[in-house]
């Protein structure tokens, strides 16, 4: 079985970018198919653009763009790509990076995908930061990545004896591209709005509106990169009424308005 080492990944590197035990590469995948292997480090993969099928020995996954993947060390899988351009975010983090930052690697086990939209905007703004590459990015980088591991470590420890509304309203949430209230989403799963409001965070890593919220921006961040949308219309397709309620919101998160995205970091 194939063993890439670090910094490797099958396709063409448009941009690398080396920091103290991490890597970030942004790639064009280039083959149909890559047979089974592994690679030396724990990475994400982000997808940013067309599709890919992945799998590994427990589960299989059909990606599109804004599709999150984490895949601990020496985790082997394949993958297959449409005949269509295909274009990955990579940070690739080696075993010193965890042992100075004190991130346990056992707490995020084999290979997975990671749908929390708080992990995605924290994603999203490693990627505009790598592009930046100014002599502040690097703070930046090593900030977010720690900040993505946190959020990934507080949703994870309440694996156990997690009741099934949680799971119910996630999928419930990702799937169902329309408004929702407190009350309209305590129906749906038969419990009471009070009990809801007071432990989505517990379990989610932030609140109710924050999520659903995040869920548009990010659906609008990857819009704003790979497509040829106007800010009005992507703005119209994430469930934002107007320009202006978009623009607010998407500066908030990301530190810049959707303009700037477009225009300086958008597909090659």
């Amino acid at each position: 079985m194939q063993k890439l080492t670090q910094g490797e990944f099958y396709g063409t590197h448009y941009e690398k970018l080396v920091l103290d035990n991490c890597i970030i590469t942004d790639t064009e995948y280039t083959h149909e198919r890559v047979d089974w292997h592994y690679h030396e480090n724990p990475y994400f993969t982000y997808l940013l653009e067309g599709k890919l099928f992945e799998s590994n020995k427990k589960e299989s996954y059909y990606l599109d763009a804004g599709s999150l993947l984490f895949h601990n060390w020496q985790d082997a899988h394949y993958n297959i790509k449409p005949p269509q351009y295909t274009r990955g975010f990579h940070i690739e983090l080696d075993a010193n990076w965890f042992d100075n930052y004190g991130v346990d690697t056992t707490n995020f086990e084999g290979s997975f995908a990671v749908q929390n939209p708080v992990v995605k905007s924290l994603m999203n703004n490693v990627f505009v930061e790598s592009k930046t590459n100014d002599i502040y990015a690097k703070l930046s980088i090593e900030t977010l990545v720690l900040d993505i591991f946190d959020s990934m470590k507080k949703t994870s420890s309440y694996k156990v004896n997690r009741p099934s509304w949680v799971s119910n309203l996630r999928e419930f949430i990702h799937e169902e591209n329309c408004d929702f209230s407190l009350r309209s989403l305590s129906d749906v799963l038969q419990i009471h709005p009070t009990h809801l409001s007071r432990d989505f965070s517990r379990y989610f890593g932030t609140t109710l509106g924050n999520y659903v919220r995040l869920i548009k921006l990010n659906k609008a961040f990857s819009l704003l990169l790979t497509s040829k949308l106007s800010v009005t219309e992507v703005g119209y397709q994430c469930g934002f009424y107007d320009q202006s309620h978009f623009t607010k919101h998407f500066k908030q998160v990301y530190g810049f308005p959707p303009k700037q995205l477009q225009r300086q970091i958008s597909r090659r």
